[in-house]
């Protein structure tokens, strides 16, 4: 038998920011940590999404988790000794029309409902424009979070990669999995390579991989690899201070400091996870472009400098998969974040840490197990 390259309580597969967080929480806590890469931390969505650190909109059943990531990222910086880019520029959800704004009271008062202590607040036409003078005359309210932003996607992961290696952890880059043996409460994780690894707990951070890591423990997953399209500006005058979205459009738009805009959204592009390949559909560019010119008419003028696209995992139900395998005692799974993963890492690494090593988690993580119904079914191989 092929000697092992080393021993670690936790092997942790994927370098992504949810990698990276559960890494340093672990390792924070006393546990031997080794990260397994098969490209390079933050090489897919943990480093190239749009940033969004957002509780708008979000799933009920992800609010309470999401809500634990926003006091995070408040004092991330500091946690981390490095700057991850966070600024709360809050966000907003428009309504072009009275349809969309009722809509948008409705998910104001099922939040309010739900026994949170937390807000989305209604803003009438006159507070809108005030506060986004460059929005188009059309639009006639919003749904608003003050403390909501964005934060730098690369640097956030960079730092927690960081911090965890400053406290102990391994991170091991070029680091394909293509088998896993469970026996005698340990794993054997053999790589492409030829190396191989050990540990008692085995955690699947894998991203749009994740559902082929999952099938190695026996969790059988339905996950769609998709590209989420990205383009960004040339720098402009300064007009936007809160990210905006839409609640009939698909859209993502925020200014940054140095005048540059992103526009984003949802817009997807066919992969190759073999391969690590994107591609860029240039109708769904368009898209992206038409509706953010419908609500800041001022962007017709702008020139595009950039456009990509990353590797992203989708459940059927577009909740992430976070907790222990439903197969294979001392594994566990946090992937299947469906575009919508950055603001959620740091609460993850936290309450995900804690069930790894059998504390009390800070949030009931029931909602996410990976047995549930809605995701069942065979993994997706990619385009």
């Amino acid at each position: 038998m092929q000697a092992m390259n080393g021993s670690s309580d936790v092997l942790i597969i994927g370098g992504g920011i949810h990698g990276c967080a559960l890494a340093f929480h672990l390792v924070r806590s006393g546990a031997s940590v080794r990260v397994l890469e098969k490209d390079y931390p933050g090489r897919h969505a943990s480093g190239v999404n749009a940033g969004g650190v957002r509780t708008l909109g979000r799933h009920p059943a992800e609010l309470p988790l999401s809500l634990i990531a926003k006091r995070c990222w408040k004092g991330l910086a500091d946690l981390l000794d490095s700057d991850v880019g966070f600024s709360a520029v809050g966000q907003l959800r428009i309504a072009e029309n009275e349809d969309e704004l009722e809509k948008l009271r409705h998910r104001r008062d099922l939040v309010s409902g739900l026994g949170l202590d937390y807000r989305e607040e209604i803003i009438g036409a006159d507070d809108l424009h005030r506060m986004v003078p460059a929005l188009s005359p059309h639009c006639i309210g919003a749904l608003y979070v003050a403390d909501d932003g964005h934060a730098s996607p690369f640097r956030a992961t960079t730092a927690y990669r960081l911090a965890a290696e400053r406290l102990g952890a391994c991170f091991e880059r070029g680091a394909e999995v293509v088998s896993v043996t469970a026996g005698h409460d340990r794993f054997h994780v053999t790589l492409r390579d030829g190396r191989s690894f050990g540990a008692d707990r085995l955690v699947n951070c894998a991203g749009a991989w994740g559902g082929r890591i999952a099938a190695l423990v026996g969790d059988d997953i339905a996950l769609e690899p998709n590209g989420s399209m990205l383009m960004v500006t040339m720098r402009m005058p300064a007009f936007l201070g809160p990210v905006v979205g839409a609640a009939g459009r698909s859209l993502s738009f925020k200014q940054f400091a140095n005048g540059s805009v992103l526009i984003g959204g949802g817009h997807r592009a066919p992969v190759d996870i073999d391969r690590n390949g994107t591609s860029i559909d240039l109708m769904g560019l368009a898209r992206a472009a038409q509706n953010a010119t419908a609500l800041f008419p001022r962007m017709k003028n702008a020139k595009a400098l950039r456009f990509w696209s990353g590797i992203e995992g989708f459940t059927s139900d577009h909740l992430p998969v976070i907790g222990p395998s439903a197969s294979q005692a001392g594994a566990f799974h946090a992937f299947g974040f469906s575009a919508h993963g950055f603001q959620l890492a740091p609460a993850v690494g936290l309450v995900l840490s804690q069930a790894i090593l059998g504390a009390t988690t800070a949030c009931d993580l029931s909602a996410f197990r990976v047995d549930r119904e809605s995701i069942r079914g065979s993994v997706t191989k990619g385009a």
